[in-house]
């Protein structure tokens, strides 16, 4: 077969485009500039980046969006700094399948919540030309709200398909709006008349059968997630969907449940094998050479908060039925400590896989990456005490590298359990933890359907977040916002959030 051969950029059709470095584009710009509608231009503009790969517009245009609104991921990117990567947004989509088919709109609109924005998302058929103009003027004429395109390029001229790009700036007189071109390697940013736009955006999606449109991208008044975050990559999410739907509805109908510790009895047993895939923990991942001895005072910080979030959630009374109920399983089965130190061995593996993945670079996958080994250590907290860390030696190409991964720990045990499990469990977030945050984030109308009105209203004091601390409050809020966003990651469903609810 012979080779493609190699392009360099492509010529912007003109009309309909202008190019924003043109004569006629620096008037357009300089007009609106002074009309107040540019006003978003320049904290995009100084995080703009190309798309690394030819599929990679959307996850661009986001990471554009998000250090634009100077959101912290709470993790690092690369060394020390923490800035969002097309290589860090993978929590509603796998890279490896982004790379090769691209990413849909309501994905898109996941990673963006996910990752701790707030994000409102309309297709073309749930709003007008109008809708995007008012919109558009107010995020152009403000540096707290950013509008990224889902489009086809047809309507331009252009070659190439549906693409994604921030909008920066509009040209109220002549109804412009200026497009920030992620793939900076084939077109230059440039104007569009915006009803051409609206045109570009009123068109089918054909891995979706769903239409394309815009979404209004803000930083949130909370913080994202420090411990725990929904994961949408695999098919998990699927399975919790149809649960919570469906399944849940009719196990609360069911005869028999006149308890608390029998009623989550039920609700444990009856959850998806794959359940605990859904709600995953956030860790800290370095380079071994980069770590030392010891913890800067800004690890420590961000560790403290996990470990916070972790005993809060081990302090709830949740906890404590979920936890006696699993031991109590746990006993029944002759299970012993070994199946849990397994099950640490392959987390940390897989951690520190993935961990070395995204310290290289590697926008793909793991799947290259082989752990020889794992150990617990602990390190200097800046002068305060030690804390853990799993240190784990990953190969890859015949290159061997150290990864860090620093891991929250609550210093109180709450188990019923025998000694050596107890230890073992309160090291670090296990399913126990998992089912809590899980059952703590369900929609309150969730629990709706219990039959039995004093158990339910026990039931739901249980679960209720009005009296959590404000740290785990928060973060289960987040969640609950997270799993709001179930239904726009499934291809075929509007883009409208949908609490997981009966």
């Amino acid at each position: 077969m012979a080779a493609m051969p190699s392009l360099y950029r492509r010529v912007l059709p003109s009309p309909p485009a202008v190019d924003f470095s043109s004569p006629e584009g620096k008037r357009l710009f300089a007009e609106a500039l002074a009309a107040g509608t540019m006003e978003g231009f320049f904290s995009l503009v100084s995080c703009f980046q190309t798309q690394s790969e030819p599929a990679f517009c959307g996850l661009a245009s986001l990471a554009v969006v998000l250090n634009a609104l100077a959101i912290d991921p709470g993790r690092r990117w690369k060394g020390p700094w923490r800035w969002f990567d097309e290589s860090m947004l993978d929590c509603c989509e796998p890279l490896d399948k982004v790379k090769a088919q691209g990413i849909t709109f309501g994905k898109v609109a996941c990673l963006a919540h996910c990752s701790g924005a707030d994000v409102q998302s309309f297709r073309a058929n749930r709003a007008t030309i109008h809708d995007l103009r008012r919109h558009l003027i107010r995020c152009s004429s403000s540096q707290d709200c950013h509008l990224i395109a889902s489009y086809h390029r047809k309507p331009f001229k252009q070659t190439g398909t549906g693409h994604f790009s921030p909008i920066g700036g509009y040209h109220a007189e002549q109804d412009m709006a200026l497009i920030l071109d992620v793939a900076r390697f084939k077109y230059p940013p440039h104007w569009v008349p915006l009803p051409l736009l609206w045109e570009a955006m009123n068109t089918t999606d054909e891995s979706t059968g769903l239409l394309r449109g815009f979404m209004l991208i803000s930083r949130h008044t909370a913080a994202p997630s420090s411990l725990y975050t929904v994961s949408c990559r695999d098919e998990s999410w699927k399975g919790m969907a149809k649960y919570c739907t469906e399944d849940l509805p009719n196990l609360l109908k069911a005869e028999g449940l006149d308890n608390v510790p029998t009623l989550l009895s039920r609700l444990i047993d009856s959850l998806p094998a794959n359940a605990g895939a859904l709600i995953k923990w956030v860790v800290e991942v370095r380079r071994k050479e980069e770590g030392g001895p010891s913890l800067s005072k800004e690890e420590k910080e961000r560790l403290s908060l996990k470990e916070s979030v972790l005993q809060q959630v081990r302090d709830t009374k949740l906890f404590t039925i979920v936890h006696d109920l699993q031991c109590a399983n746990i006993q029944c089965c002759n299970c012993s400590s070994s199946s849990d130190e397994d099950s640490i061995t392959r987390i940390a593996a897989a951690v520190c896989c993935q961990g070395a993945a995204m310290l290289s670079g590697n926008l793909a996958s793991s799947d290259g990456f082989c752990c020889r080994e794992t150990c617990f250590k602990c390190v200097q907290a800046n002068g305060d005490g030690h804390k853990t860390v799993i240190s784990g030696s990953v190969v890859s190409e015949g290159n061997e590298q150290g990864v860090d991964i620093l891991l929250p720990m609550s210093p109180h045990s709450t188990s019923s359990c025998n000694s050596n499990l107890s230890n073992k469990i309160m090291e670090y977030p296990t399913s126990t933890d998992v089912i809590t945050v899980l059952l703590l984030a369900l929609h309150p109308s969730t629990w709706l359907g219990i039959k039995d009105e004093r158990l339910k209203a026990e039931f739901q004091t249980l679960v209720s977040t009005d009296d959590l601390p404000d740290v785990i409050r928060r973060e289960i809020l987040h969640l609950r916002r997270q799993l709001c966003y179930l239904k726009s990651c499934k291809e075929g469903e509007s883009e409208d959030p949908v609490p997981l609810s009966p």
